[in-house]
């Protein structure tokens, strides 16, 4: 059996599809599996330029941001005519649209499988035409959700269970010889996908300080030295915090090696969550109940009631976020840590 995982993006997304899939390879050690993705995640599933990973025999790259970028150059053609030619060579048996917009449908179907499912109210609802099996969604939790279309879709019962990331041996050695310079580490994730998401930098600031008096080293990851979010909470921390840039393979090796996390609804807080770093989540317009981190270790989610609805990619802070204290947060770093 072949089937195809069409979750292009984002990190946090791609975090959130990967149990199912890794449920669906312990069920069937045997079954070819790939997985559409934006090049960008690709360090999540498979090692540098492997073509496989722990949990898919075959990645496929959408370079989404490119299409995006110019979707009538013949770059952006030329991009998508490879893609498709890839998917009929794989002759995949099964598609399954764990992404649910008209662009993941139609990647579904120039696959060229017999069977493409996806969720019957998928996020645009014009992709659900182009399923020939569409499946009602079940569970609170995106997690749950893509476990039920993958059960559905292979007729496979699965059980969320450990997934397990790739391991890049440079980002591995940069990690342990570069950037952890000190234990407990503590990482802070600053940023996130809009501004009200953002815990206010100030706090985050504070919350280095606090947490430096007891004895933890303070890291801020950052995607490039000039993140705006991530120098902002240096320069709150008054010296408490220090800067580290890295890519998502080097991110994933320094949170191997981190005591405990704490940020926003981002991706860096979903793939800590998924590696299993003691978490806590600041959330304020989104609904942890859905898009919640996800993983082995201990989670505290610090929320309260939020005015903008979840959809709004406003850049002001959050109301709800705003009422969030420091003490809350070190509260909840208490519960995680089991002080």
């Amino acid at each position: 059996m072949r089937v195809l995982i069409v979750r292009v993006g984002a990190m946090g997304d791609v975090l959130h599809a990967l149990p199912a899939v890794a449920a669906l390879r312990r069920a069937r050690p045997g079954w070819e599996i790939g997985w559409v993705v934006d090049p960008r995640w690709a360090p999540l599933l498979a090692d540098g330029d492997a073509a496989a990973g722990p949990h898919v025999t075959r990645l496929h790259l959408a370079d989404t941001k490119l299409w995006k970028a110019g979707p009538l150059r013949w770059k952006t053609l030329r991009s998508i005519a490879r893609l498709r030619r890839e998917l009929r060579v794989a002759r995949y048996d099964l598609a399954v649209d764990l992404q649910g917009t008209l662009r993941s449908a139609v990647i579904a179907r120039m696959s060229g499988a017999r069977e493409i499912s996806g969720y019957a109210d998928p996020r645009e609802r014009a992709a659900a035409r182009l399923y020939r099996t569409p499946v009602p969604r079940e569970g609170a939790h995106v997690v749950l959700q893509g476990l039920h279309l993958l059960a559905a879709a292979t007729g496979v019962p699965l059980e969320a269970g450990p997934v397990q990331l790739p391991r890049a041996g440079w980002a591995e050695a940069w990690a342990e010889g570069e950037a952890v310079l000190a234990r407990p580490l503590l990482v802070l994730g600053a940023g996130a996908g809009w501004g009200a998401k953002q815990w206010p930098a100030e706090r985050f600031g504070e919350l280095a300080g606090r947490m430096r008096g007891r004895g933890f080293d303070v890291a801020v990851n950052a995607p490039r030295a000039d993140d705006v979010a991530a120098a902002a909470v240096v320069a709150s921390s008054g010296g408490a915090a220090r800067l580290v840039v890295c890519n998502v393979a080097g991110l994933v090796a320094l949170l191997r090696r981190t005591d405990l996390f704490v940020g926003g609804d981002s991706g860096p807080t979903h793939l800590a969550a998924a590696l299993g770093v003691p978490v806590v989540a600041l959330f304020g317009p989104t609904d942890p109940a859905r898009n919640g981190p996800w993983g082995p270790a201990a989670v505290s989610v610090v929320r309260h009631g939020s005015s903008a609805p979840s959809y709004k990619r406003v850049a002001e802070i959050d109301h709800g976020l705003a009422r969030v204290s420091v003490e809350e947060v070190l509260a909840a770093v208490t519960e995680v840590c089991g002080w």
